[in-house]
Order: structure tokens, then C-alpha cells, then sequence
């Protein structure tokens, strides 16, 4: 692990190294030190993917509140831009959450990538299913892969089931009584990490 200066204004930090680097964000209640986040960047970069997470500016302000997606989008673009410059080899986007919906945001805009992670997709907000974030997700060309809890109350089974899973171009990993945060019975740290690298480097192998 080491933190880099890539002159986007915000702080960044690469794990591992490899061919292929994964760009990973962090969701709208954390930053890149938060333990999801480290614990996901250490499981992929011991399988040879170079893992990068940055800050976007609300966290790196200190402040708790997302700023507005133009700003994250912005953000996200420039960071991405200054790892494809640093590292080169292909590069897939990623995230947490609000990050992972960003990184679909962003290729669906026509930013270039192999493909997209997302670790727990936020479908819709807690509680409002009827506030659905589907709309772009038709312009995603390239292939995503979903990591999907049961119990995620950001994520409706059959919604997801309907709108996402139904997609061509989607992979989905199912966690059978994971919430959003992965958390249940059965995802202790010492599975749940495991389990994500696992599946990330087999679906990474298998990309075009």
C-alpha cells in the first residue's frame, strides 16, 4: 500500500501490482481508509490487479455530505485519467455503493473502460424502491459485475432481479443474507474478502 500524489487534488493510494489496474470508490458514508474499502483493495491486489482508491473532494474536505454528482463524476473522470497516465494496461472502474453507481455513470457517459465492479449497487434509496437509479444503465456497453446481498435494503430482490440481473452484459455474485454493508451469519472478514477476490479475479480473466 502506498499513497500517491497524481495532481487531481485529492489523496490516492495503489495497492499491488499488475497488468490490470481496478479503480475503486468509496461510497457516500465513508473514504478510502475505510475498512471495507482497504479490506477489498488488499483481498484483489494479492491476485495480481493493481487496486487504486482515492478520495472524492467532500471526504478529502473532511465533509459528511456527497457533493452533487457533477462534482463526483468530475472527480472520478480526473482521478481515472491520471491512473490511466501513471499506470497504463487496461483499466476497470469500480466501487462501493454511491462509487460503484459513479463508475456505471461514467462509462454510460462514454468514459472508456474494460468493464465495472460493483461491490453492493445502490438500486434505489433505503426504503424508496420507488426512486429507482436504472436509467443509464441500458448505455453501460461494456461488461459489470454485481455483488448482491439478499438483505440489501438499498437493493429489492425483484427489482434488482428485474432491472439489473436482466441485463446482457451483467455478472452477478449473489450473497445470500448479506446487507449492504455485506454483513450477516456468514460473511465474517475472513470469508467476505476471500470471496469478493475470488470472484473479481475469475471475472476479471474472462473479460475481452
Amino acid at each position: 500500500m502506498t499513497d500517491l500524489d497524481l495532481g487531481v487534488g485529492v489523496g490516492c493510494t495503489v495497492y499491488g501490482d499488475g497488468p490490470t489496474t481496478l479503480l475503486l470508490a468509496h461510497g457516500a458514508g465513508t473514504d478510502r481508509r475505510h475498512r471495507m474499502i482497504v479490506g477489498i483493495a488488499e483481498a484483489v491486489s494479492t491476485g495480481g490487479v493493481r487496486v487504486v482508491t482515492f478520495n472524492y473532494p467532500f471526504t478529502e474536505a473532511g465533509r459528511r455530505g456527497p457533493d452533487g454528482a457533477p462534482v463526483l463524476l468530475k472527480c472520478h473522470a480526473a482521478v481515472a485519467d491520471a491512473v490511466g497516465d501513471a499506470f497504463g494496461g487496461p483499466l476497470v472502474l469500480g466501487g462501493r455503493s454511491m462509487g460503484g453507481r459513479m463508475a456505471t455513470m461514467l462509462v454510460a457517459g462514454g468514459y472508456r473502460a474494460r468493464g465495472v465492479v460493483l461491490y453492493a449497487y445502490p438500486l434505489h434509496p433505503a426504503g424508496k424502491p420507488d426512486r429507482l437509479r436504472v436509467d443509464h444503465l441500458d448505455s453501460v456497453a461494456v461488461p459489470m459485475l454485481f455483488f448482491q446481498g439478499s438483505r440489501d435494503a438499498l437493493s429489492r430482490g425483484e427489482l434488482f432481479d428485474h432491472h439489473v440481473r436482466s441485463l446482457p452484459n451483467a455478472t452477478v455474485v449473489d450473497m445470500p443474507g448479506a446487507d449492504h454493508s455485506f454483513r450477516g451469519r456468514d460473511w465474517a472478514d475472513d470469508r467476505l474478502y476471500p470471496f469478493l477476490a475470488s470472484n473479481t479475479w475469475e471475472w476479471l480473466r474472462r473479460l475481452p
